[in-house]
Parts: C-alpha cells; sequence; structure tokens
C-alpha cells in the first residue's frame, strides 16, 4: 500500500531526548543517579504530555519534593538547553518530503508549553503540515485515542500513513490501527525506510 502522508515523532527523531545526559553534564553521575532513582521523571512528562501545565506541574513537584526542588526545576528553567540536539539528518528528510510534495505530520508526545518553547527555538518544528501535539490535545501514546484523533482530522486512510517513532508501545499501537510503521533507531534507517517506501531517492535522503 503507498504512502500518502508520513508522521514523525518529535522525540529522538528530530530532537534528542535524554534528559539523563543533561543532568549527568550539569551535576555529574551520582547526583543524577539518585535523582531518577529517587524520583520518577518521566512519569512527571507523561503528565504534561498528557495536557498538565509544564511550569506549574515542575513548581508543585518542586514544592511536594524538596529534596530534589533543585533537578525539577533545572527542567523547568533549562528546558531549552536539555531538549537541544537538533537530529540534523532527520531535519533535512522532513524538508525533502515536503519539497517532494509528500504531506508531513508531527505526532508527538510533547508539553503544550514547552512545545512552543521548543519550536521558537528549532523553526524547523513549525514546518508540518499538522501537528499534533499530546499537550494540545490532552492525550498521549501509546493509548488508541490520539492516533483515532488523527485519523479523523487528516482524513487519510490508516493504512497509507506512514509512522516513525523511536518506541516500540507507541508503534504497537499505530500498527494496530492499520498504519505502517518504522522504528527509528537511528537516521539512517530513518532514511533508508523512506527510500524504501519510494518517498524519497537515495539522493534526496543524504
Amino acid at each position: 500500500m503507498s504512502v500518502e502522508a508520513v508522521i514523525f515523532d518529535i522525540g529522538n527523531v528530530l530532537i534528542e531526548w535524554k534528559p539523563e545526559r543533561y543532568y549527568t553534564k550539569r551535576l555529574g553521575q551520582a547526583r543524577q543517579e539518585a535523582f531518577f532513582a529517587g524520583y520518577d521523571l518521566h512519569g512527571l512528562m507523561n503528565d504534561i504530555d498528557a495536557g498538565a501545565p509544564f511550569g506549574e506541574s515542575i513548581a508543585e513537584a518542586a514544592g511536594k519534593h524538596p529534596e530534589f526542588a533543585e533537578e525539577l526545576l533545572i527542567l523547568r528553567d533549562e528546558w531549552l538547553l536539555i531538549a537541544s540536539t537538533v537530529m540534523h539528518r532527520s531535519v533535512r528528510l522532513l524538508r525533502a518530503l515536503k519539497a517532494a510534495g509528500v504531506p508531513v505530520f508531527a505526532l508527538s508526545n510533547f508539553g503544550s508549553e514547552n512545545f512552543r518553547w521548543s519550536a521558537e527555538a528549532h523553526p524547523f518544528l513549525q514546518e508540518f503540515d499538522r501537528a499534533y501535539i499530546s499537550g494540545d490535545m490532552n492525550m498521549r501514546k501509546p493509548f488508541a485515542d490520539i492516533y483515532a484523533a488523527v485519523e479523523a482530522d487528516c482524513g487519510i486512510a490508516p493504512e497509507r500513513l506512514l509512522f516513525g517513532d523511536d518506541r516500540d508501545d507507541n508503534l504497537a499501537t499505530a500498527r494496530a490501527r492499520g498504519w505502517q510503521t518504522h522504528r527509528v533507531d537511528s537516521e539512517e534507517s530513518w532514511a533508508q525506510a523512506l527510500v524504501s517506501h519510494g518517498l524519497l531517492s537515495e539522493e534526496a535522503a543524504r
């Protein structure tokens, strides 16, 4: 089945999301490990991705967990440094698809407030034909309702959507709905997937 639109995840597809690495650089290995062992940062991010307010949620968590207040406020105050590493080849792929006339969407677990900050810092995040941001939609991957909302909004048959994401659980839900999927474990693998689907030439995918 031919692909009519390509859907990009953002974290670890277009921008690296490896907060542990930043905290290690910022605070040292021992403090990073103590923080991530003692507080569920990824659980907090899940709540924000599902629509909880970014800054307010982090401030509330810092108040409830004073032993980790510094680390939590780093997440708020240094967001653009934590999520700063652009995956440049993937950005080129996004633009090559658009140049080839292929609709390009985003489907990302991302808080509404911090997505706006990131989109201002990284203008390529404003280049999607449609952007489905979980914090704006008050629903998140891997739950089926957000995929159904994408289908209803774009009007494209599920089997004509190609979704690139770095998480198996997110891809499993998409596949169960009939989407074509690719696990993005490197920019090269994503490029080759787009070539294999006939969406880009080898030259355009470099």
